[in-house]
């Protein structure tokens, strides 16, 4: 029983990503058959490359659909990936609490927690606790003849959000647009924000084409559009840009 920190491992990404869309985009606007066009240009990646740019500053983002990335990720809290399965267009394999026995569960720590000693030993102290609680429910079932699923499917209810999960996520790039748009943004609370800006490098590594823009929607947009009160103050709010128009 441990704090621990985020991992993040690229399983796989679509073969030919480029291509894939070059193609998905061109067959949209052409009388060819999408399997000449993926095939014919497929040497000169560059002006596919530069096509697919100009494609996603225009906001033509259905062709991006047809390719994914899978990302396997650990040291996330409960608490975290109750926020990222909100994002529905998206596939989730996650670590059961069910099947999986928590006898020794780790946790992650808030950086605002963690930072102050006092808040800290509180924290570890508590999830001490925990541990000790769950354990004793799971011998007092054991006592019953209640054992496996059955008994971790109910002393799960104790476990904290805090706890830590292991997750796979399959996103097509469309959604990752949309996802990192969403919690990259400074409001994002701090744990997911950190997930999706780690997710962003990797992602703007493998396909710069798509991702090389990407980022929270001022990113995109030139200005903020959460409002005076929310503003981080990187870009100017919207409405100010519009009076000097």
């Amino acid at each position: 029983m441990s704090q621990v920190k985020l991992n993040i491992k690229l399983l796989e990404m679509t073969q030919n990503a480029i291509s894939i869309i070059y193609a998905a985009c061109r067959q949209c606007y052409s009388t060819k058959f999408a399997g000449e066009i993926f095939e014919e240009k497929k040497d000169d990646m560059k002006k596919q490359e530069e096509f697919i740019k100009k494609v996603v500053k225009s906001g033509h983002e259905s062709p991006l659909e047809h390719v994914k990335f899978t990302f396997a990720i650990e040291g996330v809290s409960r608490a975290l990936t109750h926020q990222l399965v909100r994002h529905r267009i998206a596939s989730y394999s996650q670590q059961s609490q069910r099947y999986v026995k928590e006898t020794n569960f780790d946790y992650i720590i808030p950086p605002s927690i963690e930072e102050d000693e006092t808040l800290r030993d509180e924290f570890v102290k508590v999830m001490g606790k925990i541990q000790t609680s769950y354990n004793k429910i799971l011998k007092k079932f054991k006592e019953k003849g209640i054992v496996g699923e059955k008994a971790n499917q109910d002393v799960r209810f104790i476990l904290p959000q805090a706890a830590e999960t292991k997750i796979v996520v399959t996103m097509n790039c469309r959604e990752l647009l949309h996802f990192f748009e969403q919690r990259c943004c400074a409001r994002a609370q701090w744990e997911i924000r950190n997930l999706a800006n780690k997710m962003l490098e990797i992602c703007k590594e493998h396909l710069p084409a798509v991702f090389s823009n990407a980022g929270a929607k001022c990113e995109r947009l030139g200005y903020c559009p959460e409002g005076r009160k929310f503003t981080c103050g990187k870009y100017p709010l919207k409405e100010d840009v519009i009076k000097k128009r």
